[in-house]
């Protein structure tokens, strides 16, 4: 369900926005919904899910007898 919803944007910024949702064939309204659901999904994200899988292990930089280095790297890298 949509609502309305009363937000104060500095003027000289206006039309700039209107020009880009004119130019993506959007509303000024979708534009900005989906900047804000963009903004609210990264912050519902936690720290460890943003950045899973971002590393990648080289086998051979990291020693394979530490108990501790197994379980983070089951828990965060895989």
């Amino acid at each position: 369900m949509k609502s309305k919803l009363t937000i104060t944007i500095d003027s000289e910024l206006i039309p700039a926005a209107r020009r880009y949702a004119h130019s993506k064939g959007v509303s000024l309204s979708a534009v900005i919904e989906q900047a804000l659901r963009e903004a609210t999904r990264e912050a519902g994200a936690s720290f460890a899910e943003k950045w899973r899988g971002a590393f990648k292990l080289d086998p051979e930089d990291y020693p394979t007898d530490d108990p501790r280095f197994d379980y983070l790297a089951r828990k965060y890298l895989r």
